[in-house]
């Protein structure tokens, strides 16, 4: 399984961006698809989530209202339209692949140990 992530970029506060990634070499079945971010210094960390079986979206605190995930109907390409960016949203963000439904069944889909693939990273600085 192959993830490419893309659409980062330089935005000023309040801006807008999406953010794509796209699955390819799908060679094992995919139950849910998300995404993180790690700013300069810090640990990566969860921002978003959907569940390809049941279309339930999943967000951080710090993004619930201003960013939301999709995904295309082939579930080849997941989406994160964000906004009212602030710069401390500027990060590298990473798409991830879980294959498995027990992220969503017991809570854990936040943390980065239950998801099986994952993407590059795209750039995105928020100017102030």
């Amino acid at each position: 399984v192959q993830l490419q992530a893309s659409g980062g970029g330089l935005v000023q506060a309040g801006g807008s961006l999406e953010l794509s990634c796209t699955v390819s070499e799908r060679t094992v079945r995919i139950a849910g698809l998300g995404w993180f971010r790690q700013g300069l210094g810090k640990e990566r960390e969860f921002v978003a989530t959907i569940s390809l079986s049941t279309d339930s979206t999943y967000y951080a605190d710090s993004v619930r209202g201003r960013f939301t995930i999709s995904r295309d109907n082939a579930q080849t390409t997941v989406y994160l339209r964000t906004s009212s960016l602030k710069p401390e949203d500027t990060a590298v963000y990473y798409c991830a692949a879980t294959r498995s439904m027990n992220p969503y069944r017991t809570g854990r889909y936040k943390l980065r140990g239950e998801y099986d693939y994952w993407g590059q990273g795209t750039q995105v600085t928020v100017s102030s």
